[in-house]
């Protein structure tokens, strides 16, 4: 596409592609819990702690929980202090708790796991780092491509859900966290020799008060973009989370009656890895073209197409018990087009706020992950109160509805105020 080929000659590609890597790692890291979920369940019964639904859905969502809490707190970090020094501090901390984790191995209590999965929401913050750092160095009719590349990064959760189980199998649950802690020190070392902040000559910006966080939340604008990520991020992380889960839950005997070497009974936690890899990736690769779409035809068009679709689909996969491999089809785009979602949400966001990006994304970016949460949680009520997810992906449609009525309320407004001056699509 051409807003990828008009990234030549301009920014810094070494920070983008550091950016990149550190938000992708950290991405991997945040969600680890999902794809572990089945077999940390059986570690803790062996050791007499019988692990309910309501106790694995809570265990799945802190991390992306404390991730959207602590966004809030990495934007500020990012204005305050800079992106470099706000990501190396996040990531030493990612660091320590990954080696905790491993260290304590099996005998880690349920308790000290929710510990774990509050210092893992460090490495789902990293959004609220990745992205302005990117985005400082590019003009705004980029942004899209530009945030949609670093934001590309959570394709880490489809490395977790190829891997992890795998891993497990062979080495024990434990052995993820080891494998998750050298290579977040890899990454730590890269980013700090790779990655700059923008000079002054690039992108200016005064250091942000708490007093400019309640000016940005009393702006209606920034409730809109909220609701609007709460919808594309949150349903991505929130069914990339659960993914595992709702494939074991729902088609274990359709996953166990595959009978080759490679898929048989005994292995059927790593191919529900396989195919919620499968589905994931769709929406992790195709942020940056979500980015790159709304650039040429602007978030709004492209927004009203990737929520359509995925109201829809949501709604398909509420009303009838889908066979196995058309229900992966309809959970693969799904994902593709929260996925795309999130690339448009983010090519709107530095054209409206600008100067105050760092702090935006980590609003917004705590949005997402709260709806990421919220959707964890509704389809483990579904599960529970119904032994089933219709009413969850109902819910989550109409959600999506809402939102889509919410864009039809701001376009015009949008078009006609700060989307002239904007210097990009709108």
């Amino acid at each position: 596409m051409a807003g990828f080929k008009a990234l030549k000659g301009q920014g810094h590609w070494p920070t983008l592609l550091a950016a990149f890597l550190y938000f992708d790692f950290s991405f991997m890291v945040w969600t680890m819990l999902g794809p572990l979920s089945t077999e940390i369940a059986e570690s803790l019964a062996l050791g007499g702690f019988v692990i309910s639904a309501g106790q694995k859905a809570t265990l799945l969502s802190i991390p992306i929980l404390a991730g959207a809490l602590l966004r809030i707190l990495l934007g500020f970090g990012v204005d305050k202090f800079g992106a470099k020094k706000t990501a190396l501090m996040a990531q030493s901390i990612v660091i320590a708790v990954l080696f905790y984790a491993y260290f304590r191995g099996a005998s880690i209590s349920y308790d000290e796991l929710l510990i774990v999965a509050v210092g893992l929401g460090f490495a789902g913050a990293s959004f609220a780092v990745a992205l302005p750092q990117a985005g400082q160095w590019y003009p705004p009719k980029l942004q899209g491509v530009v945030l949609g590349i670093a934001g590309a990064g959570n394709i880490g959760v489809v490395i977790d859900f190829l891997f992890a189980p795998k891993i497990a199998e062979l080495w024990g649950w434990e052995a993820v966290f080891l494998v998750g802690a050298i290579l977040s020190t890899i990454i730590f070392i890269t980013y700090m020799f790779m990655a700059k902040d923008a000079p002054p000559e690039v992108y200016t910006a005064r250091p942000k008060k708490l007093k400019d966080y309640g000016k940005l939340l009393k702006d209606k604008d920034t409730w809109w973009f909220n609701l609007f990520y709460a919808v594309s991020f949150g349903g991505f992380v929130g069914f990339a989370g659960y993914m595992k889960v709702y494939l074991m839950n729902t088609y274990q005997a359709d996953m166990s009656a595959f009978g080759t070497d490679v898929f048989n009974e005994e292995n059927v936690k790593v191919i529900a890895g396989y195919f919620g890899a499968l589905c994931i990736f769709a929406g992790a690769i195709l942020r940056p073209v979500g980015g790159a779409v709304a650039d040429k035809l602007g978030g709004i068009k492209s927004l009203y197409i990737f929520f359509g679709l995925v109201s829809l689909l949501a709604i398909l996969n509420a009303s009838v018990v889908l066979p196995f491999w058309f229900a992966i089809l309809v959970l693969f785009f799904i994902m593709a087009n929260l996925g795309m979602a999130n690339g448009a949400v983010f090519q709107l966001v530095p054209q409206r706020f600008g100067k105050d990006i760092g702090i935006m994304t980590g609003i917004i970016g705590a949005a997402g992950g709260l709806g990421g949460t919220a959707l964890i949680k509704t389809l483990g009520w579904s599960k529970g109160a119904f032994d089933g997810y219709s009413a969850g992906f109902m819910i989550f449609a109409a959600v999506v509805l809402i939102a889509l009525m919410g864009i039809s309320l701001v376009k015009t407004r949008w078009r006609t105020t700060w989307g002239v001056a904007a210097g990009g699509r709108i």
